[in-house]
Formats: C-alpha cells, structure tokens, sequence
C-alpha cells in the first residue's frame, strides 16, 4: 500500500467528489456491511470539520470532528471509519492520533468524548479513551459513551 495522503477541512470547503467519496465510504462500511439503514447525513456535516485520508485517489479514512455543543457538550469525533482494503495496517490508531491531535488544536486540551460501538471499547481504550456510559443501542447496534480526558 502506498502512503496516505491526510486532508483537513471545514464542509464549506469540501469538494463536491471529496463529499461524494466520504458519503460512498460511509454508506459501504456503516449501512452495507454493517447491515444498519439509517439516516447518514444528520446535518452536522454542515458544521463539522472533516479529516480524510487518501490511498492514491481513493478514501480510505475519515472522522468528522466537531465542535463542543454540537454533538455531545465536549468537542467530540464521530463517524470513524476506514475502508476494508486497509484494516488491520495501523490506519486506524493513525486517524484517531491525527484526529485527537487535530481536536486539540481547535479546541484546547479539554475532553473529547465519542459514541463508540460496543466492539470497539478496547480499541479506543488503548487511545486514552475511558468508558462513561452503560450500553446503549443505537441503530440495532451496541454503543458506549467514551471520553478523553
């Protein structure tokens, strides 16, 4: 696999073939093979920043990072997803790291928090995350709370 080519940026700035490929990355992972129709575009995209990592011209990476007050009242980052193609590379703890990094830097060293799948606990634990909330479904699937202190 070659590099990953990292992008950052606020939804006004997005293309329209980078949006295009992040709602074609969400709804492979998060509705096809996860099997959960839901409703993707939930209007905070609108006021989220976006970090995107590229394998050549394909995503490959993604979370949205938002502000305190949008989702949760801490800064938090959500829809955490990488393409099947690079599972089990180390991608992921590298979104997370540049994501965390990058929530820091917009919005100071405070917690950050995360809706986390249940499956997913021991993962972002070993990020600093620690667990604050007894499991919740959402979508038909088992979710935790987590925050960074």
């Amino acid at each position: 696999m070659s590099a990953i080519n990292w992008a950052f940026k606020k939804f006004e700035e997005l293309t329209s073939s980078e949006l295009y490929a992040i709602m074609q990355l969400r709804n492979e992972v998060f509705v096809v093979e996860q099997n959960c129709v839901y409703q993707d575009a939930d209007n905070k995209d609108l006021l989220s920043y976006h970090l995107m990592g590229w394998n050549q011209q394909k995503l490959v990476a993604y979370t949205r990072i938002l502000a305190p007050g949008i989702a949760f009242e801490e800064a938090s980052i959500g829809r955490v997803v990488t393409s099947p193609s690079v599972r089990r590379t180390g991608i992921g703890f590298e979104l997370m790291n540049r994501s965390i990094s990058k929530t820091t830097e917009l919005f100071g060293n405070f917690p950050i928090r995360i809706g986390a799948q249940l499956y997913l606990q021991k993962f972002y634990t070993s990020l600093g995350f620690e667990k604050d909330s007894d499991t919740y479904l959402e979508d038909n699937i088992p979710h935790i709370e987590m925050v960074r202190p």
